[in-house]
Parts: structure tokens; C-alpha cells; sequence
């Protein structure tokens, strides 16, 4: 039979990871509003960019970097609450919760970008501007293979999910892995790993890390670029719908 301290303590941990899934569910509300900020930046950088209004599109690269800043911060939080609430359990001591927390968002933030000037945000911001007057030419400072070779191909380690067959540009819900950055469809991963008993190794051929349901998630800039994915291929599509009227 249970004793009282153990349903106290029960009923604390029940608590924190209560309030820690509201706070975590309120701040990806807010994350999705800025990612959708920053995809509008862009394309009023591409408008005043026609207008050659260059110094504005600068202003508004420096905006954009800022915004990444903030944007990272608030996601490694929401991570650091989340992980907190999952893992949280009472000790005879008191818990100091600012240092738990604070712990735990420098262990999330380890893998964080600390050069949002080059981050391939702002990358694909500076494309989508270059290729207002410049489309099809090389970026000044760029090999011409790192223009084939888009940003957002290279973030994208996986096109298809490896359980559903789907494009990731037509996963109903995208998630990424955070130990080896592979995507899938949610629903599909999820079964997986439970199949498996929440453990198990990455679907994708020749991977060897191992998945847990905590760790696969939309992550904050995964629908950003397999928007920027989308586009692409529409690009590609109209290139080679010219190529065969050439050629015919």
C-alpha cells in the first residue's frame, strides 16, 4: 500500500509536469507565429529589393537575425520546460527550480547556432533577395555549386519519410529527430516507437541512433524549410517545363 509521502510526491510530480505541458503547448503557439513572421520578412525583403530599396532589405536582414535570436531562445526554453516536466522527481530537500531550469536549458542549448548572421535562414534570405536582379547567376562570394546546392537541401538530411514513402513536402505532420536530424511522418514514427517500446533505432537506412518519442518533434525551423523545399521544386518544375517546349 502506498504510504502518504509517496502519494505526495506523486501528486507534485503530476502537478509540475501539468503545468510544464501547458507552458511548453503556449510557447510552440508563439514559436509558429514567428516562424511565420520571419517568412514574411523575406518576401518584403524580395518586394523592396524590386524596388532597390537596399537599405531597407539591410535593415530588414538585421530584423531577421534578431528575431532568430529570440527565436532560438524561446525554443530552447520551451524545450528546457518540457524536458523538466518530464523528468522532474521530489527529493527530501527542497528543489531550487530557477537552477533546474537554467541547467537544463544550457544542456538543450548546446547544439544552438552562436552565428545567426550565417544561419541558413538568413541564407535563404539573401538568395531570395540576390535572385531579384541576379537570378541564375552565382552570389557574389559563392561557387557556382554552392547555388545548385541550396541551404535548404543541406539542412534536409531525408526527402521521403523512411516509414510512410511520402515527400516530406507532403507529411500532414513533419517531425525531425533531434540526435540525427532525419524526418518523418508523426503518426508513422510514433507507431514505430511503440512497436519497439519507445526505443529504437532510426528507420533511415545506415543510421545508428537511437529514437525516443521526446526527442522527435517539429522542430523551429523544419516547416520553414521544407516550405523553402516546396518552392524549389515548383522552381525545378517551371525550368524543366521551358526545357521541353525548347525543346520540341
Amino acid at each position: 500500500m502506498a504510504s502518504a509521502s509517496d502519494s505526495r510526491s506523486t501528486g507534485v510530480t503530476g502537478r509540475i509536469k501539468s503545468a510544464a505541458t501547458i507552458m511548453h503547448s503556449e510557447n510552440q503557439s508563439l514559436l509558429a507565429e514567428l516562424r511565420k513572421t520571419l517568412i514574411m520578412m523575406k518576401e518584403i525583403g524580395v518586394d523592396l529589393e524590386k524596388e532597390n530599396q537596399n537599405k531597407m532589405v539591410k535593415e530588414l536582414e538585421k530584423s531577421m537575425v534578431e528575431l532568430l535570436s529570440a527565436y532560438e531562445n524561446c525554443n530552447n526554453f520551451s524545450s528546457a520546460i518540457q524536458s523538466v516536466g518530464n523528468t522532474y522527481e521530489p527529493k527530501e530537500e527542497l528543489t531550487d527550480f530557477e537552477k533546474l531550469l537554467d541547467d537544463e536549458v544550457a544542456k538543450v542549448s548546446v547544439n544552438s547556432s552562436s552565428n545567426f548572421a550565417n544561419h541558413p535562414i538568413i541564407r535563404q534570405f539573401r538568395e531570395a533577395i540576390w535572385n531579384v536582379h541576379h537570378a541564375g547567376q552565382p552570389m557574389a562570394g559563392e561557387e557556382q555549386e554552392d547555388v545548385v546546392m541550396t541551404s535548404t537541401q543541406c539542412n534536409l538530411l531525408n526527402v521521403t519519410c523512411p516509414l510512410s514513402g511520402k515527400p516530406v513536402t507532403e507529411l500532414a505532420e513533419p517531425v525531425r529527430s533531434a540526435e540525427c536530424k532525419h524526418i518523418y511522418e508523426k503518426a508513422a514514427i510514433m507507431q514505430y516507437l511503440n512497436s519497439k517500446k519507445s526505443r529504437a533505432q532510426c528507420p533511415v537506412a545506415a543510421c545508428p541512433k537511437m529514437l525516443q518519442p521526446d526527442k522527435v518533434v517539429l522542430d523551429p525551423f523544419l516547416e520553414i524549410e521544407i516550405d523553402e523545399l516546396r518552392k524549389m521544386s515548383r522552381h525545378s518544375e517551371r525550368i524543366q517545363d521551358f526545357t521541353e517546349l525548347d525543346a520540341d
